[in-house]
């Protein structure tokens, strides 16, 4: 099933539509300038309102009062497609809301999803920042159940695909983090860490099981074959001065997190791991209409030695890597960095579009593969169609190229940082 076309053909509608309906607004409002309205001014809801002819009054629109406390919400089907899972069909909701006075308090927002995929996969996931009332806490979560599979390589940036071998598992992942304000913009927390991987078996793939690079790796550290679990805690500190947490325009996101896993928890071995997360979004117009976005990632183990399938992974955040699939590099360290210019097709910012940069290293002490002695690059493009404006949230297509042939195609409700 190709998806692309269809994205196409939904940004060619989406700009007729809108061409109408800003001829109508013209019409309905001659004297307003476009410097007198804030940006963006026109999402899907607007339109299928234009289409429909079921608009509020401007006197009415004008006149309603505005909850500060609103929430902005999208569910819809979820249709989406990455490398790792093929086509995946379901449903997607997004939410954003503000649990106190927008001027002190920011934007909390959730995530989440239950799909089934092309590749016989089952997914779910819920991830949320929320903001109590004067910022005065934030609870963070990542939390993930999957009865799914993942193609397993060598270790290090410069693995080949020889010998590459599919696996099948079910995976319990929760990160979930509790911070408190020590400044403006400033927040320290701890939480809890538990990954598990079950019922790990051979895939659908000619190489043999047990001489993948999974079981290879398995048997040298003493982990078992058939399931794996590390527990445990986090420590970090947070920066956040962005505008929009989902689609921000400008500010700073900064954090540092130390996860320190142990056997005495449950899990199958005691090692530690510190992940180190900084992006940055700048402006290039007044109206934020185009921006440019940079991301730099850093997930090293630090001590101890971890299961295979927790190892710093591209892709393992499910945004990082667009080019690559998922799992398709890994290591004990890992080094990321991508730059992303974001535009908009349309003044009312209805459609726009990205085009990014990224590349990564990765180190394996297992292959004597170090740091920075190789990379992989990735590049690529996308378009957007602005869902709800108030939270910025998009449906968003990403098409991504690697090396060595590698590519992909990325749909999704939200952006990839």
């Amino acid at each position: 099933m190709r998806l692309y076309p269809l994205f196409i053909a939904l940004c060619t509608a989406c700009a007729a539509l809108d061409g109408v309906a800003a001829r109508a607004q013209d019409r309905d409002h001659p004297d307003e300038t476009a410097a007198a309205q804030p940006w963006p001014t026109a999402d899907v809801t607007d339109l299928w309102h234009k289409f429909r002819q079921k608009d509020e009054p401007a006197e009415e629109a004008a006149s309603a009062p505005r909850d500060p406390q609103r929430r902005y919400h999208v569910v819809a089907p979820g249709l989406g497609a990455r490398p790792s899972t093929g086509v995946t069909l379901g449903v997607n909701g997004n939410l954003a809301f503000h649990q106190g006075d927008p001027a002190t308090t920011h934007l909390s927002t959730m995530i989440g999803g239950l799909r089934v995929s092309q590749k016989k996969q089952l997914l779910s996931n819920v991830r949320f920042s929320v903001f109590t009332a004067d910022d005065r806490w934030l609870v963070q979560g990542d939390n993930r159940v999957n009865w799914t599979s993942l193609d397993t390589f060598d270790l290090g940036s410069d693995a080949g695909t020889d010998g590459a071998a599919n696996v099948k598992f079910n995976v319990v992942h929760l990160n979930d983090t509790a911070y408190l304000p020590v400044r403006a913009g400033v927040f320290v927390g701890a939480g809890l860490d538990l990954d598990v991987h079950a019922n790990v078996r051979a895939g659908d793939s000619d190489a043999a099981f047990d001489q993948s690079a999974y079981s290879a790796y398995s048997r040298r550290h003493g982990f078992a074959s058939d399931a794996q679990r590390s527990t445990g805690t986090n420590l970090g500190v947070l920066l956040d001065t962005r505008d929009n947490a989902i689609n921000a325009e400008r500010g700073w996101l900064a954090s540092a997190a130390y996860h320190t896993f142990f056997k005495g928890l449950g899990g199958d071995a005691t090692w530690q791991e510190l992940t180190i997360d900084v992006r940055t979004f700048r402006p290039l117009t007044r109206s934020g209409s185009h921006r440019l976005a940079f991301w730099f990632l850093s997930d090293l183990v630090t001590g101890g030695v971890a299961p295979y399938l927790d190892l710093p992974t591209i892709g393992g955040d499910i945004r990082s890597g667009r080019g690559y699939a998922e799992g398709r590099y890994r290591g004990e360290r890992l080094v990321y960095g991508e730059a992303e210019y974001r535009g908009s097709l349309m003044p009312s910012g209805l459609v726009g579009f990205v085009a990014f940069l990224n590349t990564f290293t990765i180190s394996s002490a297992d292959t004597g593969t170090k740091l920075f002695d190789s990379y992989a690059p990735g590049a690529g493009f996308g378009l957007r169609v602005l869902l709800n404006k108030r939270s910025r949230t998009n449906l968003a297509a990403d098409w991504g190229w690697g090396k060595e042939g590698s590519r992909g195609f990325y749909l999704g409700l939200q952006e990839a940082f």
